[in-house]
């Protein structure tokens, strides 16, 4: 049985996947429209800013060439895909970052639920300002979860200077990915425990197992199976998301929203683990790959968290 979700705006072209729903808008005019205290988590993997998915950097990055977008070489016959160069950024370019995310969250806050939980992934030269305009917005810092990734980021040699100094690397190879850990905060003299009755949010829910939900997670390059059916830069692997999906919400109640969807990799793992979730994409392209992607990664078999271990509602 599909179940009705609140918020959705009813003119916003919709996918509808059971318990779930991806919507083409522009999640900061969702939100603004937004109910009051009606979202119990956020889990979201954003643009820095927007700029690497302007009209012009996306067209850039499609001709190989040029802008933001670092076009890497192949590599043992094998074509990697492209990743944004955050630090061709200049000082204007990060101020208005910082700004994005400043007014991204006075939205935000409103919306959530007391308690709520929300994730947010970062890089090492991003977080200190997304984090900080999080936190002046009026979200709680409450850490870090660390994706443990070997990627080919970093390492490189100075530009235009490798053979001379080819000792040096600019930047360390990154071996991890870090999310912001962040929470609505409680109502005054409300504890956890009250606020778990009030509004099913202000902790985290523990693994399957009963074991703790930790801070740091081994995780795999996304597959080339799960790129094959997503080809978005910047895909996750259902592996990582599905345990950061179900954490989310700690008494497996209430409705995750991911207000930068792209392809929508987030709602199929929310609809792996049976939550509620909302997808908000304004980018056409992405929208429209979501229809078919969501559901082909929802039903996908990884390790760790999946429909068969959690003996959850699965449409």
């Amino acid at each position: 049985m599909t179940i009705i979700l609140p918020n959705v705006i009813s003119d916003a072209p919709a996918h509808h996947f059971g318990t779930s729903v991806a919507l083409h808008a522009d999640c900061f005019d969702w939100l603004r429209d937004c109910l009051p205290e009606s979202l119990h988590a956020i889990v979201t993997d954003p643009p820095y800013g927007v700029k690497e998915f302007e009209s012009e950097q996306l067209q850039k990055k499609n001709d190989g060439k040029g802008g933001i977008w670092r076009i890497p070489p192949s590599f043992d016959g094998h074509t990697r895909a492209p990743l944004p160069r955050f630090t061709a950024l200049n000082a204007k370019e990060l101020d208005t970052l910082r700004a994005f995310f400043l007014r991204w969250t006075q939205l935000v806050v409103p919306a959530l639920k007391p308690g709520a939980q929300v994730f947010i992934a970062t890089n090492t030269l991003m977080s200190q300002i997304v984090f900080s305009a999080l936190i002046e917005g009026g979200l709680e810092f409450r850490g870090q979860i660390i994706r443990l990734v070997r990627t080919f980021r970093g390492g490189d040699r100075p530009k235009n200077a490798e053979d001379e100094f080819s000792g040096v690397c600019t930047l360390p190879r990154a071996a991890y990915e870090p999310w912001g850990l962040f929470r609505k905060p409680l109502p005054a003299g409300v504890t956890v425990g009250g606020c778990l009755r009030l509004h099913q949010t202000g902790g985290l829910r523990r693994n399957p197992d009963g074991t703790p939900f930790t801070d740091v997670i081994e995780s795999t390059r996304t597959s080339k199976q799960e790129r094959g059916i997503a080809p978005h830069p910047s895909l996750k692997p259902q592996a990582f998301l599905r345990q950061l999906v179900y954490a989310a919400l700690p008494l497996g109640e209430g409705v995750i929203l991911d207000p930068f969807m792209g392809s929508g990799s987030t709602i199929a793992a929310a609809a792996a683990v049976g939550y509620r979730a909302i997808g908000i994409e304004r980018h056409a392209e992405y929208f429209q790959m979501s229809a078919a992607v969501i559901p082909k990664l929802r039903d996908i078999s990884v390790k760790g968290i999946s429909p068969s271990q959690l003996s959850l509602p699965f449409e």
